[in-house]
């Protein structure tokens, strides 16, 4: 009876037991899927699931022709989960397998991309609790698939835009360059408004092993390309044009060099030369030394002119009535004015009758100074204005800004100065500006380098705009450019400027350079504009060199215009002219 008694409290013991122990799981289980379900449920999502930024490429700048200057390539960051690198077996090819140390792994991985093996090593191993490392950036797909082959657990690789431009320093100065912080040059400034891209984000669950699983990802942003930027320039052209001024300016010692080619009759800017150029894929070869030449200087350095202002002088005065491209004037080598100002020649000559047109022939400081003041200064500065002096270009690139034109009234020297291009500040690019508009027929029509943008759903938006200003009459424009023609045709540079079979219309430029302590020193701007076919103008041709030290005239640039103005006639198929060059009287 005892023994029966005992066997029942041992029995509802142990059956009081269970009921507690159940108890205590049932309530745990309540607590861990019903009271904490959420809160687990969102830790054990957060242990599995990464969040990744998703990459977006930044637009293409490309020129004329479609071709990029500027594009985006796919780059990989190699990444890991250092909670999950541990040493692993190898399959050998013979069937064998061999144990890969940590140290090993960082070891294959940095002979493949070329690091230190310590840092990768490093990468893989200082925070072992860490869901993530990179252990090497914006590798390509080659290298990519090297480190795949190496059969190494755990590696993630995340796709990675990287900026290039396939043609180096043609148009480097033009399509600018991306660097750490973001656009910094040129065009990739500019139009960072279309160019740039939004990121996107997402994430991913990975395996016990670290490794994504296949079809997990979730976007949470969408990411969002920019779009392409289309510019006028041809690549070819700008290529031809910093090569022809390349060879020059070293020839003849110059410090830098600029060459133009607009075509006239809509201002676009077909070809924008620079040298010394950047390589945007290598800024810091010019960076380090050379600064200055990593923008466009074509934009943004101001020069005074000298006599390619000529033309634009006497445009004025014919235009207001003030001369006529036979208006004669006596002109000595040296002049001095009513109010005592010298002005010179270049060179010392006897007394010459020359006519306006002569004046413009010879190149003559003093006779374009005695005509100049026929026209009044208010008339002057107006027409100055509608050139577009003193203010930037209708393409607003970067490093430009207006260099106001000398304020009324004018100096006693400065009304003469002024007329041959003394005195005056001006940009090789405002320079094409005004020719733009004397040689289409008058009217001024903004310069253009970007066509437009055009955002990946198709959408064209940054469409410069076609609305000219009319600056002269058509037949002052007409008259002045056939008046150009006695430069090239009967002046001292015929022989260097002409082109065969092309009437062509051109104005030289010796420009003295001012001390930074005051007054004119021995270096020179030496410089040719021209203009071709004269009687149809289709293109313009501007180059510069920069205080030369061999050959310090307008004869070193002459014969640069002559070789870019040659290819662009050639290269568009101009057809030759068909009428003989005739040209008002050089003298009376």
């Amino acid at each position: 009876m005892n023994a029966t008694r005992s066997t029942r409290r041992r029995l509802t013991l142990a059956v009081a037991v269970v009921i507690l122990v159940v108890g205590v799981f049932v309530f745990r289980l309540v607590d861990i899927q019903v009271v904490q379900a959420d809160e687990l449920n969102k830790q054990s999502y957060d242990k599995r699931a990464v969040a990744m930024k998703t990459y977006a490429p930044r637009g293409d700048i490309v020129d004329a022709n479609g071709v990029e200057l500027a594009t985006s390539v796919t780059r990989f960051d190699i990444t890991m989960a250092p909670v999950n690198i541990k040493s692993f077996e190898r399959k050998n090819t013979d069937g064998s397998r061999t144990s890969v140390s940590v140290q090993q792994q960082a070891n294959e991985i940095a002979a493949i991309t070329k690091q230190d093996p310590a840092a990768v090593f490093s990468a893989m191993t200082k925070d072992p609790k860490s869901n993530y490392t990179m252990v090497a950036k914006t590798v390509d797909t080659a290298t990519l698939r090297a480190i795949q082959k190496l059969g190494i657990p755990g590696i993630v690789p995340v796709n990675h835009p990287v900026r290039i431009y396939p043609n180096g320093q043609v148009a480097g100065n033009i399509a600018g360059f991306v660097g750490t912080d973001g656009p910094q040059n040129g065009i990739e400034t500019v139009e960072q408004k279309c160019l740039k891209s939004t990121d996107g984000s997402s994430t991913y669950e990975r395996g016990a092993d670290g490794v994504q699983i296949p079809g997990s990802t979730v976007t949470s942003t969408t990411a969002k390309p920019g779009g392409t930027v289309k510019l006028t320039i041809d690549r070819d052209l700008n290529w031809f044009m910093q090569q022809a001024i390349s060879q020059q300016a070293q020839a003849i010692g110059a410090v830098s060099a600029t060459a133009i080619t607009v075509r006239v009759k809509d201002a676009a800017l077909m070809g924008v030369a620079d040298w010394p150029s950047v390589d945007p894929n290598d800024v810091n070869a010019t960076a380090k030394d050379h600064p200055e030449y990593l923008g466009s200087k074509a934009f943004s350095d101001y020069y005074e002119p000298g006599s390619t202002m000529k033309g634009l002088t006497a445009s004025m005065l014919i235009d207001s009535g003030a001369a006529t491209p036979t208006t004669g004037v006596d002109v000595p080598s040296k002049w001095t004015s009513p109010e005592g100002h010298t002005i010179s020649d270049a060179t010392p000559h006897a007394d010459e009758k020359l006519t306006l047109t002569g004046v413009l022939e010879q190149s003559s400081n003093v006779g374009i100074s005695q005509l100049a003041v026929k026209a009044s200064q208010k008339t002057r500065f107006a027409y100055l204005q509608k050139y577009g002096f003193g203010t930037p270009t209708a393409v607003n690139f970067q490093g430009e800004s207006p260099y106001a034109i000398t304020p009324l009234p004018w100096s006693d020297s400065s009304k003469y100065d002024i007329a041959y291009g003394q005195g005056i500040a001006v940009t090789a690019m405002q320079l094409v500006d005004a020719y733009q508009g004397l040689a289409n027929g008058g009217v001024r029509v903004p310069l253009k380098l970007v066509e437009g943008c055009t955002a990946p759903d198709g959408t064209v938006t940054d469409v410069p705009s076609t609305t000219g200003t009319r600056v002269v009459s058509e037949q002052t424009s007409k008259t002045v450019v056939n008046m150009l023609e006695s430069v090239v045709a009967g002046g001292d540079l015929s022989s260097l400027a002409s082109i065969p079979g092309y009437r062509v219309a051109g104005k030289s430029g010796t420009a003295e350079v001012a001390r930074p302590t005051g007054g004119y020193g021995g270096d020179r701007i030496v410089s040719f504009m021209g203009i071709a076919p004269a009687e149809d103008p289709q293109y313009i041709v501007l180059v510069t060199y920069t205080k030369p030290t061999t050959m310090k005239t307008s004869a070193a640039a002459a014969p640069t215009f002559k070789k870019i103005m040659t290819e662009v006639l050639t290269k568009y198929r101009v057809p030759p002219s068909t009428t003989p060059s005739t040209y008002p009287a050089t003298t009376w």
